[in-house]
Formats: C-alpha cells, sequence, structure tokens
C-alpha cells in the first residue's frame, strides 16, 4: 500500500507531502488543476518514463518518493536483489531527476540502493498498477490481451507458456542449425577437401617435438665440422693431459702445484683447503681430458645423415612457412585443425539428421501450443462469464462479450492471436472491442476487467486515472460502487470529476492550482518577485470540506441547493459502505 508520497520540482509542484490511506483514496479539481501530474509523479517514481519537462521550470532536479507497506514476499525479493531493508513494515523508493544542457539523467534508488530500470520493473509489478482511458491501446493489441489473459489463467497457464518459450527456443536452434548447414554445404565441402589435404600433409611430416628443429639445426652444425670439432677436441686433450712438446700441460702444473701446497700445510694446516681445491681441480681436469679425447675419437664424417638431417629441416622450414610461422604453431594447427575435420565429417550432423531434429522440435513446440490453446480457451470462458458479471452493475447488462483465439505460426508466447470481441447492444455483431466502443463503454470495460483480477493481483495499491469520463447518472453511480468495491481488498487511488464518485471517498483530497508570489534574489541582492504557478492539495478531512467540494463538482459552485445534493450523495455512499461492509 502506499503510504506517502513526496515530491520536489516536478512539473507545476515545487514541494508536495501527501499521505494516502487504505480503501478508496480520490483527488479531484478542475479540469487542468494538475490531478494527473501526482499520478505521474507516481509513474516516475516506479521507473515510468520522463522527459526534462517533468523537471519544474527555473530548476534543474527533480525528485519524487513515495513509501510502500513492505510484506513477508515483498522482504524476500528485496533480499533476493540484495536490497536491505530499512524497515519490516516499510519501502522507501525514490528517484532524481537532473538536466543539463545536453541531456537528461536519473537516479533510482529503493531503501537507498542504487537500483537499475530492471530492478524497478519487477519492483513495480509487486506494488501498483494504473488503469487509464489511454489503454484503450493496449486493449487492441493482441500482445497485451495476451497477457491479460495469460495472467488470468493462473499458475498452470503460465507454466504452460514457459514450456513453450523452452521448445520455441530448442526449435530455432534447430531449425538454424539446418539453415546453416544447407546455406553453407558448398564451403563446408570445400573446407572439407582443404582440411583434408592438411591434416594428411600434417600427418606425413610427422610432427611430434616442439624443439626438433633446433635440435635438427644443432645437429647439422655437428656433422658439418667433424674435422675441426675433431682437431679442437685433441688440442683441448694437450693442454689438459698429454703434450708432446716442451709446454707443461694442466694436469702437470697441477700436480707440481699439489706437492708444493703439501708441503706447506706442514706449516700452516690452514691452507689444506687449498690443498684439497687443487686436488680436486686437477681430479676434474683428468676427467675432461678423458672424456673430450673420447669426445674427439668418437667423432665420425656421416655424409648420409647430414644429407638427411638437410632435408628434414628444409621440410620443416616449408611447414613452418604455411602453418606456423615456428613449430610449435604449426603443431597446434594440427591439433586444432583435426577436430575441425571431424566436425566437418561428423555423420551425426548431417543434413538428413538435422531435418530430422527440427522436425522432432516443431512437433512438440506445436504440441505445447495445443495444450496452450486449450488451456486458453478455457480461461476465456471463465472470463468471458465474470467480466459479464462484472459489467451488468455498470449499467451494460445486455452487452456481449468473447475473447476470439484465431491460431497463428508458433512464437515464444504460443500459436494464438487474441482478440477482445465485443457488442453493446443485442442484435448487433461482434466486433473488436477498439473498433465499437465508446468512450464511457470502454472505461466500464477496464474497471470491470480490472475486477476480475483483483481476486488474482498480487499488487495491494491501484490506481485509476479518470476512469469515468464519459459516463453520468446511474452508470457513474455503478462506477463508484464497483470502485468501493474494488477497494475493500486493495487500496485504490482514483482521480475523477463525478461527485458520485468522490463522495464514496474513504480519503479525499482536492487539487487546485494557485499563483504565488516567489522572492528572486538577485546579484545586488535587492529582493524582487514573480508570479509563479503552483499546484496545492488539500486533504478534506472533515465533512463541511467535503460537501463543498463535492457541490462544486456537482454545479460548479456552492450554493444551497448544490450543497444539499453533496450532502445526499455523503449520505448514500455511507449508507452503502455500511450495507456492503465498509466503514
Amino acid at each position: 500500500m502506499l503510504l506517502c508520497l513526496r515530491i520536489e520540482n516536478f512539473a507545476l509542484i515545487d514541494q508536495l507531502e501527501l499521505e494516502f490511506g487504505t480503501g478508496l483514496n480520490v483527488l479531484t479539481g478542475e479540469t487542468g488543476a494538475g490531478k494527473s501530474i501526482i499520478l505521474d509523479a507516481i509513474d516516475a517514481a516506479l521507473g515510468g518514463k520522463v522527459s526534462s519537462r517533468v523537471i519544474r521550470s527555473g530548476t534543474n532536479r527533480a525528485m519524487v518518493e513515495a513509501s510502500f507497506t513492505s510484506n513477508s514476499a515483498l522482504a524476500a525479493w528485496l533480499s533476493e536483489q540484495e536490497i536491505d531493508s530499512i524497515d519490516d513494515h516499510c519501502v522507501v523508493i525514490s528517484r532524481e531527476i537532473t538536466t543539463s544542457s545536453s541531456n537528461i539523467r536519473s537516479r533510482s534508488r529503493v531503501n537507498g540502493v542504487l537500483v537499475n530500470r530492471q530492478v524497478m520493473g519487477g519492483l513495480r509489478d509487486r506494488l501498483l498498477e494504473i488503469t487509464a482511458q489511454g489503454q484503450t491501446v493496449q486493449v487492441g493489441q493482441s500482445a497485451q490481451v495476451r497477457e491479460w489473459l495469460d495472467v488470468y489463467g493462473g499458475d498452470s497457464l503460465m507454466q504452460q507458456r514457459h514450456m513453450i518459450m523452452n521448445r520455441f527456443t530448442a526449435y530455432q536452434q534447430a531449425h538454424l542449425a539446418l539453415e546453416g548447414r544447407r546455406t553453407s554445404e558448398r564451403e563446408r565441402l570445400q573446407q572439407l577437401d582443404l582440411l583434408t589435404y592438411q591434416v594428411q600433409e600434417l600427418k606425413t611430416a610427422n610432427l611430434i617435438d616442439d624443439h626438433e628443429l633446433e635440435q635438427l639445426f644443432q645437429e647439422r652444425d655437428r656433422l658439418s665440422h667433424v674435422v675441426e670439432l675433431q682437431q679442437m677436441s685433441y688440442k683441448v686433450y694437450q693442454y689438459l693431459y698429454q703434450n708432446d712438446g716442451e709446454t707443461p700441460v694442466a694436469g702437470d702444473l697441477l700436480g707440481d702445484s699439489e706437492v708444493i701446497l703439501n708441503d706447506m700445510v706442514e706449516y700452516d694446516t690452514q691452507l689444506q683447503t687449498l690443498l684439497d681445491l687443487v686436488r680436486d681441480a686437477q681430479a676434474t681436469v683428468m676427467e675432461v681430458a678423458r672424456q673430450i679425447n673420447a669426445y674427439g675419437e668418437g667423432l665420425e664424417a656421416d655424409p648420409q645423415r647430414l644429407e638427411e638431417v638437410e632435408e628434414r629441416i628444409q621440410e620443416l622450414k616449408q611447414i613452418c612457412r604455411k602453418y606456423g610461422p615456428s613449430l610449435q604453431e604449426a603443431i597446434a594447427y594440427y591439433q586444432r585443425i583435426q577436430g575441425e575435420l571431424a566436425e566437418l565429417t561428423d555423420t551425426e550432423q548431417s543434413i538428413e539428421s538435422l531435418e530430422m531434429q527440427e522436425q522432432e522440435s516443431l512437433k512438440k513446440l506445436t504440441q505445447a501450443c495445443q495444450k496452450l490453446t486449450q488451456l486458453r480457451r478455457t480461461t476465456a470462458a471463465h472470463l468471458e462469464a465474470e467480466l459479464l458479471k462484472q459489467l451488468k452493475p455498470l449499467a451494460m447488462e445486455k452487452v456481449q462479450f468473447q475473447v476470439e483465439i484465431v491460431p497463428t505460426t508458433p512464437t515464444p508466447m504460443g500459436a494464438d492471436k487474441i482478440t477482445f470481441m465485443f457488442s453493446p447492444n443485442p442484435g448487433e455483431p461482434l466486433q473488436p472491442l477498439t473498433a465499437i466502443a465508446s468512450g464511457g463503454e470502454m472505461s466500464r470495460f477496464l474497471l470491470a476487467l480490472k475486477a476480475c483480477f483483483s481476486q488474482a493481483d498480487a499488487v495491494e495499491t491501484m490506481v485509476f486515472d479518470e476512469i469515468d469520463v464519459g459516463v453520468s447518472g446511474r452508470v457513474a453511480q455503478a462506477i463508484a460502487e464497483k470502485l468501493h468495491q474494488l477497494s475493500q481488498g486493495h487500496q485504490v487511488l482514483c482521480v475523477t470529476h463525478q461527485p458520485l464518485v468522490a463522495a464514496m471517498a474513504d480519503r479525499h483530497f482536492r487539487v487546485d492550482k494557485q499563483v504565488i508570489n516567489q522572492v528572486k534574489e538577485q546579484k545586488e541582492k535587492n529582493g524582487s518577485s514573480e508570479e509563479r504557478t503552483v499546484v496545492r492539495v488539500t486533504t478534506l478531512d472533515n465533512l463541511t470540506k467535503r460537501r463543498e467540494e463535492l457541490a462544486q463538482l456537482a454545479g460548479g459552485k456552492s450554493g444551497q441547493d448544490a450543497i444539499a445534493f453533496a450532502e445526499s450523495l455523503l449520505t448514500q455512499a455511507a449508507n452503502h459502505r455500511r450495507s456492503n461492509g465498509g466503514s
């Protein structure tokens, strides 16, 4: 339930705070007084579309804040959105709208937490519903009518529709896969030939080791310089161990050094560490000499192997130029195209297989749509009976109403085109509601429709913007009683020009425009004033004020006759509320 509405610099409203109550809350006032501005502000607070025109002239910021009662279901939903509760009994929603020379910006908050449009949409659906004569356009839209019917059908129908969405997605995927295969078959065959050739070429190349090319370069260098390596290894051996000339070798020099250090250790044991190092060095030199000698003796020229290495190097270079540039990248490419080739040759994804998958998906979708159509027809019969029942008290006893369901191509929402058909006069054929209903008939239809939904409607607050336009007398009284009936289970906010409706209110607000002198500060700090129009709202909290307002609505003046009429309306409304269990 909407508890409080606070507005700043919104359209003609400079500052306004309203407290609403349970039951039927009515806003009255002259045409153009600003009643709809208040409803626009509520709509804006809950994420409705806004433009720079909603910001009061002379300012660059507007703010709307609405406080609603909370409940366990709403608290659980807010917790899912990671929005903390400020108060267990209240949810505070605000929207700040600012404008600059180039754009308009708005920020929405729930309990002080910034939220996006999607979250606001989900919250709006749980708090409030606005009905206006402008919904005539929606009544003519098959998608909106379908949505109303499905919501009226309840959980079983909505679950079936959810199944259809899943099956439609599966069918669409199967259809796209089939069409994609059909349109790309030529390209597939060309790609298949190319990948088959490339896989065979890379397979023949026997690519195993990422570092094979570097290893081949090293082997080629060794095979190409066998003589030089033999000569150099022999020279190293001579320097280390055995020399036919007079130049001493490293092994002999280390041996002489060991003898001297051994004598020195007898006088200074601290040199023992150095002696050990020399002995280790001598052993190391001997081992190096042995291995380098064996290496040199083991070297042999192998022209055939050298030729094989050169051929392998050229082969790998060619592979790298085509699939590399490095051997590692060529091997990775080989592994990837093996998978692509397997996918292209997968017999399970043949055109015939995809055709079967599409047909099976379409069959399942069609069956689900047929079941949904049956559910909708059953729901339509219930809605037709209930709506006619709701229309009778609204002076529409003779009308005919039918929900027309026509088959269409399957969509995510089923395979039905739904139209509300209507005939206000006996003997006249049924026609689309929007084509034949007058403004007054449309108002009553929308009210009756909301009455049908009221039992299943999760929202606590229902808003009606001039739902009684175009009616008078007995019809206006019937609308007033219907609004009172709705207010027994919901909070109802209603903008009206009808004294019969206003008299039924549990809480009555008068909206009017006033011209005020607004002080304007200038640079010289000389005070001056300018006239500004503002919207003011007065709570009519006693019978005298209400009588005067109803008299104004009824006759445009508060003469004795008008006052007496207003008094009779209030008495009649009080009697109706008592007889129907109201306050």
